[in-house]
C-alpha cells in the first residue's frame, strides 16, 4: 500500500486512532464532512441504512475522483453525531428517540462542488433514496472528552453514564456540543466483542 494516500486515521491518530479506555481530554481542530441527517434506531431505522449507503456511496465517488487528478485518499471511517431530547435515553439505549447526523471525514482538498460532482456521478448509476440529503458539514469541536470504547455498542452505558455523571463534575467541565463516535470496525465483519468505538464529547 502506498503511504503517500491520504489516511486520516493516520494523519490524526489522537483522534481516530486513541488507546486511552477511559476519559481523557484532546483538541479537536476543525474538519469538514460528508453528512446527513436522520432520526430513529440505527439498528432497524430504513433511513438509517439509506443514509450509511449515500455517504458511502458518495465518498467513494470523490476518492476515485481525486485518485485520477493526482490525489489519493482513504475513505474515512464512517462517525455519527447522536442527541435527543432528553439526553438519558443514550445511557438506557432508547434508540427510537436519538437523532443522528452520519459522517465520513473529508480531506481539505474536496471542495463543495467536488462533492456536488460527486453526488451527480452516483444519480446517474443509481436511485439512491438518501442522495439528495448528502451535504458538506464542518465540524469545529475544540475541547472535548475523548474514550476508546471496545465491545458492543449497547454496552456504551456504564462509560457514557460515568461522563456524565461523575468525570465531568470531577474535572469542572460540562457538555457544550453533541455525543460524537467513530466506528473503527465494520460491525458486519467484527464480533462484537472487539468492535472498537471512539467515544467523544465536546466540553468547557
Amino acid at each position: 500500500m502506498s503511504t503517500d494516500r491520504y489516511d486520516v486515521k493516520r494523519e490524526l491518530k489522537q483522534l481516530y486512532a486513541p488507546k486511552n479506555t477511559d476519559w481523557a481530554l484532546v483538541d479537536v481542530p476543525e474538519q469538514q464532512f460528508l453528512a446527513v441527517d436522520g432520526r430513529g434506531d440505527p439498528n432497524t431505522s430504513a433511513a438509517h441504512a439509506h443514509a450509511v449507503e449515500a455517504l458511502y456511496s458518495v465518498a467513494y465517488t470523490i476518492k476515485f475522483a481525486s485518485k485520477r487528478e493526482g490525489r489519493d485518499l482513504v475513505v474515512a471511517p464512517l462517525e455519527g453525531l447522536w442527541w435527543a431530547d432528553d439526553p438519558e435515553v443514550f445511557t438506557t439505549r432508547a434508540k427510537e428517540s436519538w437523532h443522528w447526523r452520519m459522517l465520513i471525514c473529508q480531506p481539505d482538498w474536496i471542495t463543495e462542488e467536488a462533492i456536488e460532482d460527486a453526488k451527480r456521478a452516483v444519480a446517474a448509476r443509481k436511485e439512491l433514496p438518501a442522495l439528495a440529503d448528502v451535504r458538506r458539514e464542518v465540524l469545529h469541536e475544540g475541547l472535548s472528552a475523548q474514550a476508546l470504547h471496545i465491545g458492543p455498542y449497547d454496552d456504551e452505558g456504564p462509560i457514557l453514564a460515568r461522563l456524565h455523571d461523575e468525570w465531568l463534575r470531577a474535572n469542572d467541565l460540562r457538555m457544550t456540543g453533541l455525543h460524537h463516535e467513530v466506528y473503527l470496525g465494520d460491525p458486519r465483519r467484527t464480533e462484537p466483542a472487539k468492535l472498537r468505538t471512539v467515544l467523544r464529547q465536546p466540553v468547557r
